[in-house]
Formats: C-alpha cells, structure tokens, sequence
C-alpha cells in the first residue's frame, strides 16, 4: 500500500470528533474518490494525508514509513488558484524544483515535459491573467506532478469549472496519471465526477465520518468517458450513490 490511515482520531479544538478509529487504503496506481457532503470531513483526511495535520491517535503510513510534518512526496492540488500573479506559466510550474534545489539543467527538462504533458506548451511564457480557467487548472495540475509524485491528492480542483470545461479537464486528468501512473486521492461532492474518475469510492458520512460503502468501478484505466456517461450501468450507480448520500444527510 501506498497511503494507509490505521485507526486515527482527530478533532479540531473545541469541536467534537471528526475521525474515531479511521481506516483508509490507497494502493499504488490507484485512483480513489472521497465522495460525500460538504463539511463531512473529506478535505481533513486529504490534509493528513499530505501531513498538514497530525492525527490525535493513531498512524498515517506513507510509502511504508510513518508520516511525520509535511508529505513531501504528494503533490497538493486545491480548488482555488494558487498560481503567482507575477510569475510565467513555466515559473508557476518549476516553482517545487526550485525550492528543492533541482539543478537548471535537470530542471528545465522536467518543466519541458510537463508542459507538454498538460498542452500547455504554447503557453509557457504568458501570465496567470493571460490563461482560461481551464489552461490554470492544467498549470496547477503541471505544478502537482513537476516532481514525479508518487500520489496526487486533489481537494474538488475542478469545481469551478462550467460543464465543458470539467469534462475536458477530467480527460486530461486521467490521460496525465496513465501516463506517470500516479496514485489520486481525489474529494468530490460530484457523483457523476467519482464514477467517471475513479477506479474505487469510498461514500462518506455521519459524525465521526464513516465509510458508508465501498464501490469499485469496472471501466478499468482506458475507459472512454462519453460512452461511460451511456451505459446503463453508469445511470444505476448514480441512483444508487444518490441514495447513499441521502442516507448521509438524514
């Protein structure tokens, strides 16, 4: 395994619980959607995995070793934008091999191929003001992954996205991690977005949070979006993940 929480609990101060005795399992490849409502706990989970918080019991593993400070081997992408205003698109991205150090040479090599990577090429020299939404977002996907990550761990990166736009940056998702062959631990409150991304939910819920059910996805790593989006069984599993987060809210 990759990520592996094993019996943790943690609260914030002054409030009540928020994980008792939480499990969680992330193998090597995998791509894993934490799907629920918003304010359940998904995001805490992301930030112990990326070592921002610290568990009050228990043990976060990453990459068999316990996880102690800051994950420093998951690149972090959020919803909101991150990039720096003065900096170009090929500055944004290089920015996590500059600040380890990586050499010129090495470091421009690596910003070349995820640029193009994410056809961002072309754009390399504009300024955050100069991008679409959709070009940001795959700059700041660049930026995840400009260190060869073993994981990435995505918090809603695409909510702000019109429909358009979210399905082309889900595509782009996919192709970018079957090409590195990254592990994603990726929160959603979208369903559609979990089943056409992920190769296993986890639907969460209650207070201290749960997993509600487990549910793995057949389509395997190829899969071809548009022809997901009209199979019937596409249409029974976001029935039935519908039903489960309804049970969560009650």
């Amino acid at each position: 395994m990759l990520l592996e929480l094993r019996d943790v609990h943690f609260r914030y101060h002054g409030e009540a619980p928020i994980l008792e005795g939480f499990d969680l399992d992330i193998a090597h490849g995998e791509f894993v959607a934490l799907l629920g409502p918003s304010g359940c706990g998904k995001s805490t989970l992301l930030n112990l995995a990326a070592g921002l918080l610290d568990p009050l019991a228990g043990e976060v593993d990453f990459g068999g070793k316990a996880l102690t400070g800051l994950n420093r081997d998951a690149g972090y992408m959020t919803q909101g934008d991150t990039l720096l205003p003065w900096m170009t698109v090929t500055n944004n991205i290089g920015l996590p091999l500059e600040l380890r150090n990586v050499p010129r040479g090495e470091r421009r090599d690596k910003i070349e191929r995820a640029l193009k990577l994410v056809n961002l090429w072309e754009a390399r020299d504009k300024f955050p003001s100069e991008l679409s939404g959709g070009m940001k977002r795959r700059a700041l996907l660049a930026r995840s992954i400009i260190y060869d990550p073993p994981m990435l761990l995505m918090d809603e990166p695409f909510g702000a996205l019109d429909a358009q736009m979210r399905e082309t940056m889900h595509q782009e998702l996919l192709d970018t991690v079957g090409r590195t062959g990254e592990s994603v631990l990726f929160v959603t409150h979208d369903i559609s977005e979990s089943i056409l991304l992920a190769d296993r939910i986890l639907v969460l819920g209650g207070r201290p949070l749960k997993v509600l059910e487990e549910v793995r996805i057949a389509w395997g790593k190829d899969r071809d979006l548009d022809k997901i989006r009209k199979d019937p069984e596409y249409t029974a599993l976001e029935t039935r993940l519908r039903d489960l987060l309804r049970a969560a809210h009650s």
